[in-house]
């Protein structure tokens, strides 16, 4: 770069001190001294901006290629799984046929159990429950205080 010793800084000194005037350089310098500090940071921003782009060209790179490495796994289990399915089909002796619930040896097909499945049916029949009072269905707050409120009398 500039190869600038001390002599030559002092030669600079001096001229600016004629030029300028000894009541204006002490501004003068402080202005310089910002815009260098100013020009410095910007430099360093700069690349640090370069750096942040480069590191995350990077990454994109090793995203690309673990997306692609995850891609072949999945390809590569999904062959296996097709290839075990078929021999395990031609090993049982079940290729293309459907499994029946009339064959010995399979399950019968799943079957829902309808909406009140997680009911509990109890024994007391609900003929009963009603004669002797006992609740069938639970009540809010309100409903209750509702129910059991003192009638009022006509006066």
């Amino acid at each position: 770069m500039i190869d600038i010793g001390v002599t030559k800084l002092a030669i600079i000194g001096g001229i600016a001190l004629l030029v300028i005037g000894p009541e204006k350089l002490p501004g003068l310098a402080k202005t310089i001294g910002t815009l260098l500090g100013r020009a410095r940071r910007y430099v360093a921003d700069v690349k640090a901006e370069v750096n942040r782009s480069m590191e995350l060209d990077e990454l994109r790179k090793m995203k690309d290629t673990m997306e692609n490495a995850a891609r072949d796994v999945e390809n590569s289990i999904q062959t296996s799984a097709a290839a075990f399915e078929k021999s395990w089909a031609e090993s049982t002796g079940l290729a293309g046929s459907m499994p029946c619930a009339d064959a010995p040896g399979s399950s019968p097909e799943y079957k829902h159990p309808g909406k009140k499945w997680r009911i509990r049916q109890g024994a007391t029949p609900n003929w009963y429950k009603a004669r002797t009072g006992i609740r069938t269905r639970a009540l809010s707050g309100a409903a209750r205080v509702a129910r059991f409120r003192p009638r009022k009398v006509n006066q």
